[in-house]
């Protein structure tokens, strides 16, 4: 008798011959596809409200602490610092363990340091929690990862948004809860505020912890199970291929379009990070509203994420079916460099419900522009799809480190307001560098493919 081959698996969503699914379906909860899907966004969602539950209390913590400008501009400094290692380091991580080993772990690891931001007592220990805080933002990789393993190319650019986007409301959440937080803790339990501010971090702490928890129980790397077989076939494969880690890994570094893409993620999602960092403060100095009122304000730049960024993976999707690559690229130029004439008007608006109503305009537009960046990252590369996408995430927090140094270090020469200009200057010329990207097989945006594109590296390839 003829050996028979293993029934192919049934899966509630569609899928393509790698099993991936070819359809996106945000409120479902099926197995693999989609639970993968709540799980990664709810995780990494923990991860930006840890990260960003610092800054709202910052009028309080400086006066606890007596920091100064500097102390406050070094920390933020130091916030992105420590994701930009963590990040590059995830994909290969990635690649090795799977996403879900990778994710669960990072949050795991974080969780008590988030702990103890409550037993700070000078500017250096301020610093350092900012920078240990700040590892845990690599878990945005394991994110990026997940979903490009469980959702097909047609869909892949909204999948990456919405996860993406529903995770980086953390900040803006963060922004508005964390200040109630303390003020429920000061009024009824009648807690000193200096001592307040430090109970608040129990609640992102262990909030991480549990969605760590979560992913670990639930989660399953790939559709069709867990990632430490898979890797065992890939071995095999890279073995007959010569394809080790360290070639894949050289392959990542080498591939000039990731470096393009990790620029400009650096000054879209990177000014998005260092908006977070200093908006609620800048609306607290600048126009003197309250504490809860600054919170509020800062909130609606970051909630803006759970249908911006997505906004921005959609677009990509419909341009790359309407113009194949060269409209993602298209794209992409174009809502970066409407982001940063925002950017500049931001920082050139006196009044207060004006500066809100350009904010606002602003944060859909940056964040969309993170979106549209990781609707190409997929179709870079398909041997080292962990490495690119670490190399563009470090990207971000790189121009977050960037921004921050140059503008809001606290010894600046520029007023807040001049830098956010700055800032949106930087944006549009660090987007120029999009029109370098081609692609032999499908074109770039000043040109179309080669002649010979049927016979380009597979290392580049479009998912159909």
């Amino acid at each position: 008798m003829e050996p028979q081959s293993p029934p192919k698996p049934n899966f509630a969503l569609p899928v393509d011959s790698s099993f991936k699914a070819t359809v996106f379906r945000p409120l479902s909860l099926v197995s693999p596809h989609m639970r993968a899907f709540h799980l990664a966004w709810l995780s990494l969602f923990s991860c930006f409200l840890s990260t960003f539950s610092i800054p709202p209390l910052i009028p309080i913590i400086r006066d606890d602490l007596n920091l100064t400008e500097t102390d406050i501009g070094r920390a933020g400094i130091a916030s992105f610092v420590g994701s930009i290692f963590s990040r590059l380091a995830m994909g290969p991580v990635c690649d090795l363990l799977g996403p879900r080993i990778a994710s669960a772990t990072l949050s795991l690891v974080t969780a008590p340091i988030v702990l103890s931001v409550s037993l700070i007592h000078s500017a250096q220990s301020f610093i350092l929690i900012r920078f240990l805080v700040g590892l845990c933002l690599a878990n945005f990789v394991a994110n990026q990862f997940w979903m490009m393993s469980m959702f097909s190319g047609n869909v892949v650019g909204l999948a990456n948004g919405v996860s993406a986007g529903w995770a980086n409301t953390g900040s803006g959440v963060a922004q508005l809860v964390m200040p109630i937080i303390c003020s429920l803790i000061n009024e009824y339990l009648n807690v000193p505020l200096f001592t307040s501010w430090r109970w608040s971090f129990i609640v992102p702490a262990i909030f991480q912890a549990f969605t760590a928890i979560l992913v670990l129980v639930y989660g399953q790397d790939l559709p069709l199970g867990d990632y430490n077989s898979y890797r065992k076939s890939k071995k095999m494969e890279e073995k007959s291929q010569g394809m080790g880690f360290f070639k894949v890994l050289f392959n990542g570094l080498m591939n000039y379009r990731g470096w393009i893409l990790g620029l400009i993620y650096g000054f879209c999602f990177g000014v998005e990070l260092t908006t977070d960092n200093m908006i609620a403060e800048y609306f607290y100095d600048r126009f003197g509203v309250n504490l809860e009122v600054a919170g509020t304000i800062a909130a609606c730049f970051g909630l803006s994420n759970f249908f911006s960024r997505p906004m921005g993976g959609v677009l990509s999707d419909k341009m790359g079916r309407r113009f194949g690559m060269r409209g993602r690229l298209w794209g992409l130029w174009m809502v970066q460099t409407v982001a940063g004439l925002f950017c500049i008007l931001l920082g050139r608006v006196d009044s207060l419900w004006g500066s809100i109503v350009v904010m606002c305009g602003f944060s859909v537009l940056v964040q969309a522009a993170s979106g549209l960046t990781f609707g190409v990252v997929p179709f870079v590369s398909k041997r080292s799809l962990g490495v690119i996408s670490g190399m563009t995430g470090s990207g971000g927090t790189v121009g977050a480190v960037a921004t921050q140094v140059l503008l809001f270090s606290g010894s600046s020469a520029f007023s807040k307001q001049t830098s956010i200009s700055l800032m949106g200057v930087l944006m549009i010329l660090c987007g120029l560098p999009v029109a370098l990207i081609y692609f032999p097989q499908w074109g770039g945006m000043l040109c179309g493919p080669s002649s010979d594109s049927n016979s380009a590296d597979d290392d580049y390839r479009l998912l159909d």
